[in-house]
């Protein structure tokens, strides 16, 4: 077990020293102006793609309680990116209410809009709390968000529209 915690401590603290380096990149170009709705690929330095949650089924989040890859058959364009889902059913139901399936914050990592950052997700890292969808950046993320959601949600709501402005 001490091997395991030794291994894990050293990824953790990169992983943090990337995210606060990638925050002050991607703040410092006020030229980076964020989509709506997150097309981040890879994170800060992988470059955009034009497909909502990395090409994931929204409505399977409500539906099946996961995350499930959406199929190129099944695409909607809305706020400036393409979704895709695993059936015509699942597209039926966000055409008829988008805002009822869309992630919180455009897509974006929960806990990193409220911490004042545009941070990508990774799909598997979600909750549905109250109906919504909230995506988080990755395990440890999502486990410190989950410690105080409806605090972090209060300060996302606060941040959000500014820093879209940025």
């Amino acid at each position: 077990m001490p091997v395991m915690q030794a291994q894990t401590a050293p990824k953790t603290s990169r992983r943090g020293a990337l995210l606060v380096v990638a925050a002050s990149v991607f703040t410092s170009f006020g030229a980076l102006a964020a989509p709506p709705i997150n097309t981040l690929k890879g994170g800060f330095f992988g470059g955009h793609t034009d497909t909502a949650i990395l090409g994931y089924d929204t409505v399977a989040y409500f539906t099946e309680g996961k995350p499930v890859k959406g199929q190129d058959a099944y695409v909607h364009t809305w706020m400036g990116a393409k979704w895709k889902f695993t059936s015509q059913r699942h597209l039926d139901l966000f055409k008829a209410e988008p805002m009822k399936y869309a992630p919180q914050y455009g897509g974006y990592c929960a806990y990193g809009v409220s911490q004042g950052n545009l941070v990508s997700i990774e799909p598997d890292k979600f909750r549905i709390l109250d109906g919504k969808l909230y995506l988080n950046y990755d395990a440890d993320i999502q486990t410190k968000w989950l410690k105080d959601p409806a605090g972090f949600i209060r300060q996302a709501d606060a941040r959000f529209a500014d820093l879209l402005k940025k």
